[in-house]
């Protein structure tokens, strides 16, 4: 069966398989752009604690001036017939050697890499992002309902 021959989910099912991908997968893409507007598109890894996303990247590198000069993120994973987007703002920024333990130790299982590691330098900050939006949507037939969060606000 092909993902549009499947069946229409329920926005509580693209909500559970949401929150299943936040805590599944490895890699996300980060999308962000410069106060000019310029983009910028790379995969990072990351880590879902149940309520925010956990980026890790350099604070000298494009994403990382992006995330800190105007605080905003699309993320979204790889397939593009089992699309998820979640927009979301930057929080908190905390450097390497300023994250809690709890979570610098989850989010380095998770990753398989740790930032905190003296060899990979010190510029790796810590973006901690709280979604504002969620879109789930299995090709044209999954459109219509495509927005489970709104302003923050889980809409189901």
């Amino acid at each position: 069966m092909t993902v549009e021959s499947a069946p229409v989910r329920s926005q509580e099912q693209r909500k559970h398989d949401v929150l299943d991908r936040l805590a599944r997968e490895e890699d996300i893409w980060v999308a962000s752009a410069d106060k000019t507007g310029t983009p910028c598109l790379v995969p990072l890894s990351f880590l879902w604690d149940g309520q925010t996303v956990w980026l890790s990247t350099r604070a000298t590198n494009p994403t990382g001036r992006n995330l800190q000069e105007t605080r905003r993120v699309r993320l979204s994973f790889g397939h593009t017939r089992d699309v998820v987007i979640l927009d979301g703002r930057v929080t908190e920024i905390i450097p390497r050697d300023a994250i809690p333990q709890r979570t610098g130790d989850a989010f380095a299982a998770k990753a398989r890499w740790d930032p905190r590691n003296p060899g990979n330098g010190s510029s790796y900050q810590y973006f901690k992002v709280l979604l504002t939006g969620v879109q789930a949507w299995h090709e044209e037939h999954e459109m219509a309902g495509r927005h489970l969060m709104r302003n923050g606000v889980w809409v189901v």
